[in-house]
């Protein structure tokens, strides 16, 4: 009876103790800040011509996130969700992986100023390079923030994020839609489609490129992305692709534990665009591409692959610690 009742104490006890922590850590850790930026609203042919004046001015919103005990001039990464939309938790995760480790983060909602929740049940809605424009105004506000190091602000994308976390890279698109304030200080696209064959797409930045891929992944195939990443390394780029054994598209989403096909989603795995003249050409039909073409299918899967995922955090948090030089 007396060793019930210390139990219970202790228990109490630690309870209270726990709680006390928690809201510590929560008091130590700044609150998300809601700001608002403005970008452009484009087709992917307005984009490649540069056509500025066909685009629709957009004001989109985004949650900053400072590390905890911050000080002035710390670095940032902007992080750009996948066609799932802003609601979706992988970006918030990386979002903690990235604030302990001092790094403030930037979660950019690129859908719900344009009049969507998601687009992956028809990825026509918006265009696929309107994500870079995004990319360069997220990089403006940043650089513009007393608290950010305007030097070490990076990308971080998934699945159609990862398009700008990759192609914001070309020296063609920051020249057309760039910051005048900051350049970008490296470019991590997680599993993005790379099926495309666009001009000048060798001629990048010096900032490096370290891209996330898994060899299973049937939304994006790894191939074409592996192929590029290959031809800008044998470029003289500092550019390297990290294909994860077994692993599919989203392997780093915990909220898909299972093997989960999406019965609504779209997929352009099995078609190849090429550039001409600034529209994409789809190399099967040699006619304009459209997300109505016949190489588009439906179904494509997800699945968390725990290993895979501790694998990247570990790379990710290696990388920044030497590209920002983290203490």
């Amino acid at each position: 009876m007396e060793y019930l009742r210390l139990a219970n104490v202790l228990g109490a006890a630690l309870f209270v103790f726990l709680g006390i922590i928690a809201e510590v850590l929560a008091q130590s850790a700044p609150p998300d800040e809601d700001v608002t930026f403005s970008s452009l609203t484009m087709t992917d042919e307005q984009f490649l011509k540069g056509d500025r004046a066909g685009a629709k001015s957009v004001t989109l919103t985004a949650k900053l996130r400072l590390p905890s005990s911050s000080q002035a001039g710390v670095p940032a990464v902007i992080l750009l969700h996948g066609s799932d939309g802003p609601a979706s938790a992988l970006p918030w995760n990386w979002a903690k992986v990235l604030n302990r480790i001092g790094i403030a983060t930037l979660l950019i909602d690129s859908y719900s100023g344009r009049g969507f929740e998601e687009i992956f049940t028809d990825q026509g809605r918006v265009g696929e390079f309107n994500n870079i424009v995004d990319t360069y105004r997220a990089l403006d506000l940043l650089a513009s923030d007393p608290r950010i190091d305007p030097t070490r602000i990076a990308v971080m994308g998934f699945s159609r994020g990862g398009i700008a976390a990759l192609y914001s890279s070309m020296t063609r698109f920051e020249e057309l839609y760039g910051s005048d304030k900051a350049t970008l200080a490296a470019h991590l696209p997680f599993y993005p489609p790379c099926n495309f064959a666009l001009e000048g797409e060798l001629d990048v930045g010096t900032a490096p490129i370290r891209a996330f891929h898994g060899e299973a992944d049937v939304w994006n195939p790894v191939p074409p992305c592996r192929d590029y990443v290959d031809r800008l390394e044998a470029a003289g780029h500092d550019a390297t692709i990290t294909i994860y054994p077994a692993a599919h598209h989203a392997f780093d989403h915990p909220g898909s534990p299972s093997y989960n096909a999406k019965d609504d989603a779209q997929t352009s795995r099995k078609c190849f665009r090429r550039e001409e003249g600034g529209r994409l050409i789809n190399t099967d039909s040699e006619q304009p591409f459209s997300w109505k073409d016949a190489c588009v299918e439906i179904g494509p899967a997800v699945q968390y692959n725990s290993a895979a995922a501790d694998a990247a955090e570990k790379r990710v948090k290696e990388f920044f610690a030497r590209a920002f030089n983290l203490k």
